[in-house]
């Protein structure tokens, strides 16, 4: 790990944990350097993760101010809308301008090319011969199972066993399991504006949906005050269409919501790979540590738009659940295409297509 990840981490931790309090200044850089005993280099790093996150701000001539609070904060008393910080957006999905996976440049740039996948076939055809022709597991192939749970870790820091992903063919199709999971008497809070299809597969499914106003920030506070829903659906990284994305703030916000009206929280973490940041953004799922978040992500915007592939992370306490309700399904992925992406997780392949394409992002 990286000294400036490892600073970034020790200062985030300090925060979260409540020893530097909401609204209270960070010492100096050159302060945190000689406390810490790194470079000025390394903090200046740490502190632009930091910022860049939402977990402190920058006020000029002033310094670096924290914006986290520890602890259960969330509630009606405390919750005041601030129209210059948490303002409406516009709830006309049409107005905002989105990039298209029909784009060649787009194809170029942000998927895997097809020399590696062909290549990645081949070996595949010829590794596993008749095993790809075995039906796969209703929850997926377990070495691609096992390639995500390491892949995970190893990237992203998410400890998961294999036993808590799920594979699916689509981020649409693991919504209607969560529907069949949980039930259509349960209440769905989605974001407006947001994508269209996560409200269309909660409805067709026949759940209840609730939508709640987007701010600048995600949800608004005020819209979580008074939500009856029983489990919240965000897009945390990236909200689509409107491009969103909720600070370290928001997400706890989040987390505090599911504690204190036992609720559950539908990460959908779409596109997050691509983060131009030099490090991967915190999920709620990591942050969070009660097993109230289920998380959910997709291939079909790293790999190609024609591998209709994504995967769900479960908490841990809910296995034997989603075994009771949903195992009877098969897994609709065909193995060939499940053992191709597990091959390109393990080579190293899918990682370093990534980080090609974070760091044209971050030159840009």
């Amino acid at each position: 790990m990286k000294k400036y990840i490892s600073v970034y981490e020790k200062i985030k931790k300090d925060i979260v944990e409540g020893i530097y309090k909401k609204n209270t200044k960070l010492p100096s850089k050159r302060n945190l350097a000689d406390l810490l005993g790194v470079s000025l280099i390394t903090i200046e790093h740490a502190i632009e993760l930091l910022d860049e996150e939402g977990y402190i701000e920058c006020k000029e001539k002033s310094g670096y101010f924290v914006l986290y609070e520890s602890g259960n904060y969330y509630g009606d008393s405390l919750i005041k809308d601030n129209s210059s910080k948490d303002a409406l957006l516009n709830t006309d999905e049409n107005s905002y301008n989105t990039v298209s996976t029909n784009d060649k440049s787009f194809e170029d740039n942000y998927f895997i090319s097809y020399d590696i996948y062909a290549k990645t076939v081949r070996k595949v055809l010829s590794l596993y011969q008749d095993e790809i022709l075995i039906k796969s597991p209703s929850f997926g192939n377990e070495k691609l199972r096992k390639s995500i749970s390491d892949y995970l870790l190893r990237s992203r820091r998410i400890k998961v066993s294999p036993k808590q992903i799920i594979i699916g063919a689509g981020a649409e199709y693991l919504y209607g399991l969560i529907v069949r999971t949980f039930g259509n008497d349960v209440i769905y809070g989605i974001e407006t504006p947001g994508y269209r299809k996560i409200k269309e597969v909660y409805q067709t499914d026949g759940a209840k949906v609730e939508t709640l106003k987007l701010g600048k920030d995600g949800i608004l506070r005020s819209e979580l005050s008074k939500t009856k829903a029983d489990i919240l659906h965000v897009s945390p990284f990236r909200s689509y269409p409107t491009g969103v994305t909720a600070s370290a703030v928001k997400k706890n916000e989040y987390i505090q919501w599911a504690k204190n009206n036992d609720g559950l929280i539908v990460e959908d973490d779409f596109e997050s790979e691509y983060t131009p940041s030099k490090k991967h953004v915190d999920t709620i799922f990591s942050m969070e540590n009660e097993g109230r978040v289920i998380y959910v992500n997709s291939f079909t915007r790293t790999i190609a738009p024609s591998v209709r592939m994504a995967y769900m992370l479960i908490p841990e306490r809910m296995i034997n659940l989603f075994i009771d309700k949903i195992g009877i399904y098969s897994c609709p992925v065909a193995t060939l295409e499940q053992l191709t992406v597990s091959c390109l997780l393990d080579n190293g392949d899918f990682e370093r297509h990534i980080n090609k394409v974070r760091r044209n992002l971050r030159n840009k």
